[in-house]
């Protein structure tokens, strides 16, 4: 049996409208037993993205980016350069278009054909982002530069061209510690280049 909730909105507060939008809603919900409770929450705001995982399955090689993130410097992370899928904000863009052009501004790659995969919410407490999930083959020629991204928006990636083993195993010890690229990187494991059976 699943849940028979309701809900209404009671009053909404505009917080911030900066680079997204924070705002706090109070929420009347019913919960199944009929028991009612008022709720405030707050949700930010900042559009939906796109992630692609490029692998070359005759190498077993994935190909990610190194990069400086504030968040992680914020909380005194030793590590703030972190290891991640190339990704980006859908803007105007469909989720395809967007992933392609992520690809080639992070990565150097051009795609013709990336593969979606699924959605999936990343923060369903607070944050409304649902990511896109994309998968597309690419090759050693391809994978020629070193750094990516837009000096426009100050983005300095290093490329990695990495082998999925050697990948899986920095998540394993904590040198990938980003959940986009974990998931990608299982789901490579699992369905896009399984290991051969003994």
């Amino acid at each position: 049996m699943g849940l028979n909730m309701g809900w209404e909105v009671l009053e909404t507060t505009l917080l911030s409208d900066s680079w997204a939008t924070l705002k706090k809603t109070k929420l009347r919900l019913t919960l199944s037993d009929g028991t009612i409770s008022e709720q405030w929450r707050e949700t930010y705001d900042r559009g939906d993205d796109a992630v692609i995982l490029p692998y070359d399955p005759a190498r077993r090689h994935v190909l990610l980016g190194r990069q400086f993130r504030w968040p992680a410097a914020y909380r005194d992370d030793p590590h703030p350069f972190l290891i991640e899928a190339a990704a980006g904000l859908l803007d105007a863009d469909d989720a395809t278009d967007c992933i392609r052009k992520e690809a080639q501004e992070e990565l150097g790659l051009v795609l013709s054909d990336p593969t979606f995969l699924f959605d999936l919410y990343m923060s369903p407490g607070s944050v409304t982002e649902k990511l896109h999930f994309f998968a597309a083959r690419y090759s050693a020629a391809d994978a020629q530069a070193q750094f990516g991204g837009l000096r426009s928006e100050a983005e300095e990636i290093e490329i990695l061209d990495v082998p999925l083993d050697e990948a899986l195993t920095m998540a394993r010890d904590g040198r990938i510690r980003d959940a986009k690229t974990v998931i990608l990187l299982q789901h490579a494991a699992l369905h896009l280049m399984p290991e051969a059976p003994l």
